[in-house]
């Protein structure tokens, strides 16, 4: 038997939850949808919130061939096949076949360039959908000839409607007694993907031997702790574990640092995201206490796209164990935050006459850089002259903190400005 999350997708966009912005009456791609014929675009959200519904839908509703492929699975070849057997399935009469892309954001630039000639032709319709942003992942040319359509999480509103169509329509859950007593966990775990909900109310029937489920927030949350290798890598789970990851790094702890590591590992963690956090991690907590960090993090991500898994995880863990043990200083992070701030609060200050350039004749006639002072001209390269607008002049902005690193710093900028420097 199907999982409850296959029996329960939807067949028409009477049917489909959520989206509204989207499918709703009036709404752009109900619009389409509604006038036979739909446009390339790539749909852009988290898990679980319809993307791959919406897209067989769709093609129903057009009545055109539908080519599915995984990105995670596919290569060039796969892409050049679908595309011959499209061509041959196109008739003038018709819309073009759909071609669903799902995870496009996994395929190469070979792979994406593979579509462009299809795509550009009308031989196939892209419907690609992805949890990564298009921007950074999907190539240009492939982008400028798709629509992007963002998805969000389901509201409560929705989920509650799920659920409900579930425990009454279902054609095994409907035989079931099961009572919706406490939603509250299950809402929160599930944030909002329908897939999730599905999949932990399908876990509390079956872990159920009375007459009658009653489903509770203790219930839920005490089957979900039961089943930790049912990693969620899109929900609560997955934000709980990369917190703790971070702040053990951030606290210095190294066993614990690599134990969460070892969690989101083998639960099947993308790694480039895991990556990711830790040069987020070099810069904001340890930053100028150890400026060796954000090196062997961006080196840590360079090895982990390059060697790919399970290789992966030793770089992975290298760094890790390498922040955990590092100082710490958040001084840089403090002061991009608190200048942003002051930016907000206080406009944009004109520039001084001295600092600005001067690439015209009119510009050198009113004073743009006179008087500035070449730094390299002085000795020890160092010249004490005004670099911030007139009237914050003396406002400080970065403090560095009690670290051997950031102290060497500020006792240089103590000779070089003085004490008037504040530092």
């Amino acid at each position: 038997m199907e999982p409850l999350a296959e029996r329960l997708r939807p067949k028409t966009l009477d049917e489909y939850i959520g989206q509204a912005h989207l499918v709703g009456p009036g709404a752009v791609l109900r619009k389409m949808i509604d006038a036979g014929r739909i446009s390339s675009f790539i749909l852009w959200g988290p898990p679980g919130v319809g993307k791959t519904t919406l897209a067989h839908i769709i093609a129903n509703k057009l009545e055109t061939p539908f080519y599915m492929l995984s990105a995670v699975t596919s290569g060039v070849k796969d892409v050049r096949d679908v595309i011959q057997r499209a061509k041959s399935n196109t008739f003038f009469s018709q819309a073009s076949p759909i071609l669903f892309i799902d995870e496009i954001h996994r395929f190469s630039k070979s792979q994406q360039d593979s579509l462009l000639g299809a795509v550009e032709k009308g031989v196939v319709t892209l419907i690609g959908a992805t949890t990564e942003n298009p921007s950074f992942e999907v190539i240009s040319p492939l982008l400028s000839r798709c629509q992007v359509y963002t998805l969000n999480p389901l509201e409560k509103e929705d989920l509650l409607i799920l659920l409900k169509r579930a425990i009454t329509t279902d054609v095994l859950l409907k035989e079931r007694k099961i009572e919706l007593k406490e939603t509250t966990a299950i809402l929160r775990y599930s944030g909002g993907d329908a897939r999730k909900l599905l999949n932990i109310l399908e876990l509390v029937v079956e872990s159920g031997t009375e007459e009658t489920i009653v489903v509770t927030d203790e219930k839920v949350t005490d089957l979900l702790q039961q089943n930790p290798m049912a990693y969620d890598k899109d929900g609560e789970m997955h934000y709980d574990i990369i917190s703790a990851f971070i702040k053990s790094i951030r606290g210095s702890d190294p066993d614990a640092a690599i134990y969460w590591l070892a969690r989101m590992v083998e639960g099947g963690e993308d790694p480039a995201f895991i990556a990711r956090r830790l040069v987020i991690s070099a810069s904001e907590d340890i930053g100028l206490a150890n400026p060796n960090a954000l090196l062997l993090a961006n080196a840590c991500f360079d090895a982990v796209m390059k060697i790919g898994w399970p290789e992966g995880r030793i770089p992975l863990a290298e760094t890790t164990i390498y922040l955990a043990t590092s100082p710490k200083s958040n001084s840089a992070y403090m002061a991009i935050n608190d200048a942003l701030q002051f930016v907000r609060d206080n406009g944009n200050q004109p520039v001084p006459l001295h600092l600005r350039n001067a690439p015209t004749k009119l510009m050198e006639q009113l004073g743009y850089g006179n008087n500035y002072k070449y730094a390299h001209d002085y000795k020890g390269h160092f010249v004490v002259q005004q670099f911030l607008p007139d009237k914050i002049k003396d406002k400080r902005l970065w403090n560095p903190q009690d670290n051997p690193a950031e102290q060497k710093i500020a006792e240089r900028m103590k000779r070089l400005w003085g004490e008037d420097k504040k530092i």
